[in-house]
């Protein structure tokens, strides 16, 4: 059977904590070494991961490339614009022949529908890179750097800041999954989408929808928020003005526990989404969770291969 990574689902909570657990060890046992020298046992040696890019990307491009190099085996790219893809070609095509020359294909497209087709006509797992429904490899990420930072992920009181968007829908997914609650703090009309809230609390997580930012910063444990304007979306007065009190700045983070952390997907649009004072802050952890994409990618990819979980 197939295991694509199209949604935090598709693994499940056992899997996704044995890929935490992965993810910890395989970066622990290398620290000091050059990135690109592969792991001692080289699981994926001789496979071959397609990266398929219709949005523009810097951490998922590094991070699955690195993550192949690491785990013995290699990537290559496949950009709208310098490909078939670009041309009309259908995706049905596009997966089809794939399947033949690679051995998995990551995909970072807009709209869900169509990794969704991927991974129907695919014959080797298809990984969520992100669309506009869900970006799950991101989540991976941050629970990985929650762990790290020593922020065990039942009842844990994670806050949401600003747009219901891709990365949030995922948050709720692992919230189902991994047993966690989330405060999410919207203004009017930004809510996520309602399946993923219903998703979350019938698995029993409490999940509180506000436009009221201080209520939502107040006593969690762990604080994200991402930019405003997402890709392909245009500039847009109303929505900036609109997301203005849902900004993380000092005064919003002293709500929080003292011991509370910030995430950030990045890229940031620092004075918007977040202040420099805490995007740069001692309570910031944006870089080891960029990093975590590394590490966390190897065992989504493990995962599929049916190496881990």
């Amino acid at each position: 059977m197939i295991r694509n990574f199209i949604d935090l689902s598709d693994a499940g909570g056992n899997a996704m904590a044995a890929m935490i657990n992965g993810a910890q060890d395989r970066k622990n046992a290398r620290r000091g070494w050059p990135k690109a020298m592969p792991d001692t046992d080289q699981p994926l040696a001789g496979h071959v991961l397609g990266m398929v890019f219709e949005k523009s990307s810097t951490r998922t491009r590094v991070s699955f490339d690195i993550a192949m190099r690491q785990l013995g085996g290699s990537a290559l790219i496949l950009d709208a614009s310098t490909s078939q893809l670009g041309r009309g070609e259908s995706i049905a095509d596009t997966a089809r022949v794939l399947s033949r020359m690679v051995d998995a294909i990551m995909v970072r497209t807009d709209d869900h529908a169509k990794i969704e087709e991927m991974a129907h006509y695919a014959h080797v797992p298809v990984i969520n890179g992100l669309t506009d429904r869900s970006h799950p490899c991101q989540i991976m990420a941050d629970l990985l750097t929650m762990i790290e930072h020593r922020k065990a992920l039942p009842g844990l009181e994670v806050a949401w800041f600003g747009d219901g968007n891709n990365v949030l829908h995922s948050i709720l997914e692992a919230a189902a999954l991994m047993k966690f609650n989330v405060r999410v703090a919207t203004p009017a009309g930004y809510e996520p989408d309602g399946e993923f809230v219903q998703m979350a609390r019938k698995a029993g997580s409490t999940i509180t929808l506000t436009n009221d930012a201080v209520a939502a910063a107040s006593g969690a444990d762990v604080l994200i928020t991402d930019t405003w304007i997402s890709m392909g979306q245009d500039h847009a007065d109303e929505k900036l003005t609109a997301m203005e009190p849902f900004r993380v700045d000092a005064a919003l983070m002293g709500n929080a526990k003292s011991d509370a952390i910030f995430l950030h997907c990045l890229p940031a649009h620092v004075g918007d989404e977040v202040s420099a004072e805490v995007f740069e802050g001692r309570q910031s952890v944006v870089f080891d969770e960029a990093e975590n994409r590394i590490h966390a990618q190897k065992s989504v990819l493990l995962w599929c291969f049916g190496k881990l979980g």
